[in-house]
């Protein structure tokens, strides 16, 4: 497939998708919108393909919505905005539940839609000198679509805040709130977006597909005798799968697994 709005690369086990349109901060259309549902739909059923990168070309990861676009859906109608806002609902749903583990790659500020974007990826590092802001509420918006993926990232508490009051919160506050996992320096990004793709690339690709969706199955569940039986049952099938045996042989064996050769 042919991108307008985006670069998609593999390299071997790693697919990076950049966000490449820098002259409007990298901000949402209804084109970019399509082509990232397209881009994770692929990635997701691609076995090839162990872990994801999701970047941003130019100063800003993600601004939101574009202007030009929101001037359009000014004109909408009730049933043209619901279809509209699922399609952006589905594309936050594709980064999330995409069955590899996704690495945010965040260069510059993110604001609205963008927070949104990086909160549905798993891992999220981030240069010390970015914000984020959660400015629907400036505009008489509210940051519906996004809610499920922030929430999580933030906790309740700090999303009460930070919907209600639109403030721009920096890096640090970000990293201590739980939407980023590592604030570093500009040049030493790429570094450390390398050495965490690089770390799950060595991992057993079936294990690492099932950790991510055991943490999307289990998060927020009561501790009940189905949940206990349900990891059980996990376990089990894991320890019976050609990887999982793999793995533990290789163990005892002292030398490489098979899904690193």
């Amino acid at each position: 497939m042919q991108y307008e709005t985006l670069k998609f690369e593999i390299a071997g086990p790693l697919a990076t998708v950049t966000l490449n349109r820098p002259e409007v901060r990298n901000a949402f259309n209804e084109t970019m919108i399509a082509e990232l549902t397209a881009a994770f739909t692929e990635l997701d059923s691609r076995d090839d393909v162990r872990a994801v990168v999701l970047a941003a070309n130019g100063k800003a990861f993600c601004a939101g919505a574009d202007l030009n676009w929101m001037k359009k859906m000014a004109g909408y109608s009730d049933a043209e905005n619901r279809a509209d806002a699922m399609r952006l609902a589905n594309m936050l749903s594709a980064v999330y539940r995409c069955n590899k583990p996704v690495i945010a790659r965040v260069s510059g500020d993110a604001y609205a839609g963008g927070m949104g974007l990086i909160a549905a990826c798993d891992i999220v590092v981030a240069v010390d000198s970015a914000h984020f802001c959660l400015s629907e509420a400036r505009l008489g918006l509210i940051p519906a679509t996004i809610a499920p993926y922030v929430i999580r990232a933030l906790g309740e508490q700090a999303s009460r805040r930070y919907f209600v009051t639109a403030e721009a919160f920096d890096c640090a506050s970000a990293l201590r709130l739980g939407l980023v996992s590592e604030a570093v320096g500009a040049e030493q990004l790429d570094a450390t977006v390398a050495q965490l793709a690089q770390t799950l690339c060595a991992n057993g690709p079936q294990a690492v597909r099932a950790c991510k969706r055991l943490v999307q199955d289990i998060a927020g569940r009561e501790l009940s005798d189905a949940l206990i039986e349900d990891t059980a049952a996990r376990i089990a099938q894991t320890r019976a799968g050609a990887e999982g045996r793999e793995g533990v042989a290789s163990f005892l064996e002292k030398r490489t697994p098979g899904w690193r050769n």
